[in-house]
């Protein structure tokens, strides 16, 4: 046997050949512009070094030029691989995903709104776990909850208990 087939085998743990090179650089490529394409208000959000946002002001002056806007995307893509896409693409998954966020708040509050209106017991423990709430508000909303619910028209007093919990716990 050769020993330069070992060392090739060592070379090629490392090795990327040029079509996965060339899928990394559009990767990125579509990564820049979906970052160029976000209103400004969300990118000043993001972690971008100078250089970056520098890069973004230019990519605003010529967003309406196809070909300049192409060769510029290259360009922020060449940074990004530079300095690295990780907490850029965390911070926009954070971004993304605050209306998940607050279906999952309002769901849980709809539960303990339930919950409080079906067992009294629970009046006290949620008392002692949130400190904003007043215990004679939340009674009387629980109460006035309660009497709607057996008289099978929820409404005013159960949107006003959701917004109640919604206020004090969050």
């Amino acid at each position: 046997m050769h020993d330069s087939e070992h060392e090739y085998d060592e070379f090629d743990e490392e090795y990327k050949s040029k079509t996965d090179v060339k899928k990394e650089m559009h990767q990125l490529q579509d990564f820049a512009y979906k970052i160029i394409k976000l209103p400004k208000s969300q990118r000043s959000k993001l972690p971008l070094d100078d250089e970056l946002k520098d890069a973004m002001v230019l990519a605003d002056k010529i967003i309406n030029k196809p070909e300049a806007l192409r060769r510029h995307v290259r360009f922020v893509a060449k940074l990004l691989q530079e300095t690295g896409t990780e907490e850029i693409q965390a911070t926009l998954d954070f971004m993304g995903n605050k209306h998940q966020q607050a279906s999952a708040q309002q769901s849980k509050l709809e539960q303990l709104r339930d919950q409080l209106i079906s067992d009294n017991s629970l009046l006290e423990q949620t008392l002692s776990e949130h400190d904003g709430l007043e215990r004679q508000k939340l009674r009387q909303l629980v109460r006035m909850a309660g009497k709607e619910m057996k008289a099978e028209k929820p409404g005013k007093q159960c949107k006003a208990l959701l917004a109640y919990l919604k206020e004090h716990i969050s």
